[in-house]
């Protein structure tokens, strides 16, 4: 899959004989999953057919016997960037781990790094941040991970690509 494909999903095991299959999900929007929408995959596109979320099971068309789906187990499913904004509904505060990537890091006036990379352990996302060159100059770790909580990140300025911080700077000391 191309890089501005993101994994939202991916394919379980069949349920019955009709080409039911489980559906684990890897995205915060489930909404986005809706009957008649087509999603990339390494068998090709999908499209779902039918889907219950209280049971997490999905089936897609052309697959609705259990041999055809079969083939479908373990297949991870993919959003691109435009699917994504156009499927989900952002709350206040809420932004896609795609536009905070990229980001300048700063804690008052200071340039920490830049956001490379989110990864999610247990219930928090941390950011991934690659420090700045002068401070990496000054001693400091090449990279640190800052979680994306209220506690260190106060804001994040999209129009300027700034994630704004607080005591980020003694996680990277202590890295």
């Amino acid at each position: 899959m191309s890089n501005d494909n993101a994994l939202i999903a991916q394919i379980g095991r069949t349920i019955g004989l009709w080409g039911d299959l489980k559906l684990h999900l890897h995205t915060d929007f489930p909404e986005q999953f809706k009957i008649g929408n087509t999603y990339k995959s390494a068998r090709g596109d999908l499209t779902i057919a039918d889907i219950n979320f209280t049971r997490g099971i999905v089936k897609f068309r052309g697959y609705e016997s259990i041999d055809s789906a079969k083939k479908l187990t373990n297949v991870k499913i993919f959003a691109n960037e435009a699917q994504t904004r156009e499927n989900c509904d952002l709350k206040e505060g809420q932004h896609f781990w795609f536009d905070i990537i990229g980001c300048t890091v700063k804690q008052g006036d200071e340039v920490l790094g830049s956001v490379t990379d989110i990864q999610r352990m247990a219930d928090t996302d941390y950011l991934i941040i690659k420090t700045d060159d002068t401070l990496v100059e000054a001693g400091l770790a090449k990279s640190f991970l800052l979680p994306y909580i209220d506690r260190y990140v106060l804001t994040v300025g999209l129009e300027e690509k700034i994630v704004y911080t607080k005591d980020a700077k003694d996680i990277l000391e202590a890295s």
